[in-house]
């Protein structure tokens, strides 16, 4: 039951989006505004109409024109670069069109020990037996799982960040690793802690897929982070035209667990921003993402 639903509404999320192809449309490219380099799997969405896309991993993009008003803000989030927004007009086509993204400046610090031990920590899900049912997003979601620093130890540095993948569907299709504060409106993810584009590939499924961040230096704050998945398209998905035009649901599954009594997990779909998971398996457990993180603890 709860494998059917969750997967009915990330697929109805997207479903805005089937009839861009006989829409006015425009297209374009992200690129970063000094280095004029493409930025890969960027989220640009329409703020009035909430309608969002993905860039590829060429940067580029396809997206339908307003409809509903005179004019709307296309607006780009690109990870570790400032938002940027481009005014949009009703039935306006483009087909070239180039967005220049400034980047985001972002200071790393690493743990200094005085006096102290460093040793392992986990957060977030312990169990090895997943739930039933299915987490699948569509191409620019994400499912973040709040790793929660329970016991108030003091922490250091994120070390890994693991991801239990589902043995069904297509587990080495590519997916972006994302670390956010807990520091959006209601506790919602929203800074982003990694700020380095990490796409990585599980090499199998029904089991843990663990990522080292080390090289990142990512402080992990006191209260805890939020370790996301986020759905991408790999070069043979992007149509030339649009993937949502013909699009059938790929790539690989997460699997939840029941193993907490609170609501850690939180969904975030283009246009529309994040909200809270909040389906619980009739016994008082909610239904989590199956993620967990071993960071540094400060003895």
């Amino acid at each position: 039951m709860y494998k059917r639903l969750l997967f009915i509404a990330l697929f109805l999320s997207g479903t805005a989006t089937a009839g861009w192809a006989q829409q006015v449309q425009i297209k374009g490219v992200i690129v970063d505004k000094d280095t004029k380099e493409p930025l890969p799997f960027t989220s640009i969405g329409l703020k009035n109409e909430q309608i969002g896309a993905l860039s590829n991993e060429h940067g580029q993009f396809i997206v339908p024109a307003p409809t509903k008003n005179a004019d709307d803000s296309l607006v780009v989030v690109a990870l570790g670069y400032a938002r940027r927004a481009v005014l949009v007009k009703r039935g306006v086509a483009a087909a070239n069109l180039t967005i220049e993204v400034p980047k985001r400046a972002v200071e790393l610090s690493n743990v200094t020990v005085k006096g102290g031990k460093v040793k392992n920590l986990d957060l977030g899900a312990r169990s090895n037996n997943p739930g039933e049912g299915m987490i699948q997003g569509l191409p620019g979601s994400q499912y973040a799982f709040f790793v929660k620093n329970d016991k108030k130890k003091k922490l250091g540095n994120v070390r890994t960040v693991s991801f239990y993948i589902g043995e069904n569907g297509f587990p080495r299709e590519p997916f972006r690793v994302r670390l956010y504060k807990a520091d959006g409106n209601y506790n919602a993810p929203n800074t982003d802690l990694l700020t380095e584009n990490v796409v990585v590939s599980a090499p199998q499924g029904g089991q843990w897929y663990t990522v080292d961040l080390t090289p990142y230096n990512i402080m992990a704050p006191e209260e805890g982070f939020f370790v996301a998945m986020e759905w991408v398209v790999s070069g043979d998905k992007f149509f030339a035209t649009n993937f949502m035009d013909d699009y059938t649901p790929y790539g690989q599954i997460m699997r939840p667990t029941f193993e907490f009594k609170e609501s850690r997990t939180w969904n975030y779909s283009m246009g529309k921003g994040w909200s809270l998971i909040t389906a619980s398996n009739g016994q008082g457990l909610r239904y989590n993402a199956m993620i967990k993180a071993e960071v540094d603890m400060i003895k």
